[in-house]
């Protein structure tokens, strides 16, 4: 389990944490929230020992099972089972077994036949030790609840889109029967019955765990405590409720708040008001300033009214002039060794059109998008670039940004007419302001990394966006605000997206669907399909 005593935790100069303590035992289950920004994936990272913290001791007794928002690259050439089995050490357990297999059906003798026995004797001992194969079914279990298809289970890791590679690490994480499970954002890429599946998983799970989610849906299903991080205060605050309870709770103190603070500001008023009377004789001076004393303690003593907290004004570009059709694609195939992911796809994008892209994970969304931008190069067929194309890209991994660059950095290459003034202008209304535009990119969270790529969208001039799920790992308010501002953007956007909200914001004039690369007049029917693609 782990034990958080007195822990101080910094992003560079800035405080995220002061004198924390908590301890997280069998059963707890916590939902851990705050604003995007706040640090809840530095405080996962410090819990996982993965990120240094100041003063304190963070103490793990048991495994502890660490998803990241950006999962390290597992070894592209490794299977989807394999990665999953070596979560228990079950896939060498597997080799050998296969191993002295394939030596007893050669031995050439009895005596070699009664030494290869004894090795696979050995073999198995260890393999049924890992689980054997009631553990194989359960592995192939897990896989299955999040939505990894049978067919790609004997995969390479290499040849599976981001989304499926993110599930693969999940189910890795989950099987290995962690006594706590660190999660950050384990429902991005997960189509609806996988999260009701994950959803059914942690309502039973044994252990404990520390969630970051913006599901709140998941949230209020699962969690049986609620740790909120505040920025303002450098503080963590402590609810050991549910989901519901802790929002009840949270609303019922804002009352309180506003209630005291209302009622100190009308008696600070009534003696600076007496105060004012009484300041111009000499008799009762020192009288008001006592009173204007009073005052001012009364209200320094009361807490204050709790401000929404702040969120990034994001808006997108405004488009550049160009023809009618900017942009499209003939006969575009790509496969990666021996999977075939896009075949023959025909696309036109009209200026100012509006498509969103369907498909299973691994349908090839991801590549399509990819290819569009050049990112990639098609195997066969060809991206027709239109009369006054201006591209802007936003990719769900992120991998736009240089994470050994700076955010001003970053910021400033996207946006290369900017002068520095106007790069920081531009960051502190995507919420980086002072020491932030300082940090490298490779440190932040996958919200701060959607709002740096978003901000490096803004004066790029683009006239087709390509969107690859640009709602991942944004909090309520800041999603708010980018479907606020894709509904209001009147160049061309192609969308891949699993949010149901930005299909509504987005409202698509056409659907292209994959893997059969189909083209089709949007209609409502296609919505019910965007949360299971």
């Amino acid at each position: 389990m782990i034990s958080v005593r007195d822990v101080d935790l910094h992003v560079g100069a800035r405080t995220l944490l002061s004198g924390v303590s908590f301890h997280i035992g069998p059963g707890d289950r916590v939902g851990l929230v705050g604003r995007n920004g706040a640090g809840k994936t530095t405080l996962l990272r410090a819990l996982a020992g993965q990120a240094p913290y100041g003063a304190g001791s963070v103490t793990r007794t048991g495994s502890v099972g660490y998803l990241a928002q950006d999962p390290a690259a597992a070894d592209p050439a490794v299977t989807v089972t394999d990665r999953i089995l070596a979560a228990r050490g079950l896939d060498v357990a597997v080799r050998a077994l296969r191993a002295a297999e394939t030596a007893l059906a050669a031995a050439p003798d009895p005596r070699s036949v009664r030494e290869a026995l004894a090795a696979y004797a050995r073999a198995d001992d260890a393999f049924q030790a890992r689980g054997g194969y009631a553990a194989q079914v359960e592995a192939a279990r897990v896989a299955a609840g999040l939505g990894l298809p049978e067919r790609a289970l004997e995969q390479p890791a290499g040849e599976l889109s981001g989304g499926q590679r993110r599930r693969v690490e999940l189910a890795r994480v989950l099987f290995a029967r962690h006594d706590v499970l660190l999660l950050d954002e384990p429902t991005n890429h997960l189509d609806r019955d996988s999260v009701d599946w994950l959803r059914s998983y942690l309502a039973s799970y044994r252990g404990g765990f520390v969630l970051i989610s913006h599901d709140t849906g998941l949230l209020a299903d699962v969690v049986n405590r609620v740790f909120h991080l505040d920025p303002a205060r450098a503080a963590l605050d402590v609810h050991n409720t549910t989901w519901a309870a802790y929002l009840e709770q949270r609303a019922a103190a804002d009352r309180r708040r506003a209630r005291e603070r209302a009622n100190a500001e009308r008696k600070a008023t009534a003696l600076r008001t007496q105060a004012d009377k009484m300041r111009a004789r000499v008799a009762t001076a020192t009288a008001a300033r006592n009173m204007d004393r009073r005052a001012e303690r009364m209200l320094a003593t009361t807490e204050p009214v709790r401000r929404a907290e702040k969120v990034a004004r994001i808006r997108l570009p405004e488009p550049a002039l160009c023809g009618r059709t900017p942009l499209g694609a003939v006969s575009l195939a790509k496969a990666y060794g021996d999977l075939t992911v896009l075949k023959g796809v025909d696309l036109a994008v009209d200026r100012g059109s509006r498509l969103v892209v369907l498909g299973y994970n691994g349908a090839g969304k991801t590549t399509l998008l990819r290819l569009l931008a050049g990112r990639e190069r098609p195997d066969s067929g060809r991206v027709v670039r239109g009369h006054g194309l201006r591209l802007g890209y936003f990719a769900q991994e992120h991998d736009t940004l240089d994470g050994g660059a700076t955010v001003r950095e970053n910021l400033a290459a996207a946006a290369p007419g900017l002068t520095d003034g106007e790069v920081r202008g531009v960051l502190g209304s995507f919420l980086f302001r002072g020491d932030d535009a300082d940090k490298p990119a490779g440190v932040l969270s996958g919200g701060e990394k959607t709002r740096l790529a978003l901000a490096g969208l803004v004066h790029s001039g683009a006239n087709v966006l390509l969107l690859d799920e640009p709602t991942n790992n944004l909090d309520p308010a800041s999603r708010d605000e980018v479907l606020a501002a894709v509904g209001t953007y009147p160049g061309a956007i192609v969308m891949v997206t699993h949010d149901e909200g930005a299909i509504d914001a987005l409202r698509p004039d056409r659907v292209l669907l994959l893997p059969d690369g189909t083209e089709d007049l949007w209609s409502a029917e296609y919505r019910e399909l965007v949360a299971l693609a």
